[in-house]
């Protein structure tokens, strides 16, 4: 999946820069899983993590960033516990998660033209993702440690002057992946109660706030002297 990550980002970075702008930034937010540990979204069970990404403004509405997030990820039965099954199972997850991504931003309102006043916009995101795990000791099952995952969600921008904005972004991240907490599926008549429901898979959450750093180069007007001398 590495290669197709390398060819959309040649052809994007080759758009001619018309009116085009490229910031960085930087984010602080927390990680939360939902799966057979935990249904809900808690706040109690929110895990810190941030976020370092690079983005380059294909129109006034539309944006791509690449991204690289990192954290921690967890969840307990003794916390979170659903049903009596999961009280019996008492199992836990605690490992560190690494995600590289790539994805498109839509902003609803004109917010980059110097023709309006809003200041704002909400947004929605949609791409492509790999993520990476580390600290699981036990495996019940052979599997990869580094897995895709379809990242999307929303947030909202607020432009502080043409060279900063802040933001607040939730996204959810869609995976093909039923270990993420390190439980699948298990033999029913073995009741050692270590297993889970392997119809549905795990999901993993971030939301954060930002701080974006603009590349923005004010035109510098053409002085009507200037003008004149270059009519002569």
């Amino acid at each position: 999946m590495g290669f197709p990550f390398l060819v959309i980002m040649g052809l994007l970075l080759s758009v001619p820069v018309m009116s085009q702008e490229t910031e960085i930034g930087f984010g602080l937010g927390g990680f939360k899983y939902t799966g057979d540990l935990a249904r809900g979204i808690s706040v109690k069970s929110i895990k810190p993590g941030g976020t370092a990404f690079f983005r380059t403004n294909l129109s006034n509405a539309v944006s791509f960033r690449i991204a690289a997030t990192a954290g921690k990820l967890g969840a307990a039965d003794a916390s979170t516990a659903i049903d009596p099954f999961a009280t019996q199972r008492n199992a836990s997850f605690d490992i560190f998660i690494f995600e590289a991504s790539t994805v498109f931003e839509y902003h609803f309102l004109k917010w980059r033209s110097e023709a309006t006043m809003i200041r704002w916009t909400p947004y929605f995101f949609g791409g492509i993702a790999i993520f990476g795990m580390s600290g699981i000791d036990d495996k019940p099952a052979e599997y990869s440690n580094i897995q895709p995952s379809i990242p999307f969600g929303f947030g909202f921008k607020y432009i502080l002057n043409p060279k900063w904005y802040v933001g607040i972004e939730y996204g959810a991240r869609k995976t093909f992946f039923d270990y993420l907490d390190n439980l699948s599926g298990g033999e029913g008549v073995i009741k050692d109660y270590q297993y889970a429901n392997p119809n549905d898979t795990d999901l993993y959450h971030f939301i954060g706030l930002s701080l974006t750093y603009s590349f923005y180069t004010i035109p510098c007007p053409v002085s009507p002297y200037r003008k004149n001398y270059r009519s002569r």
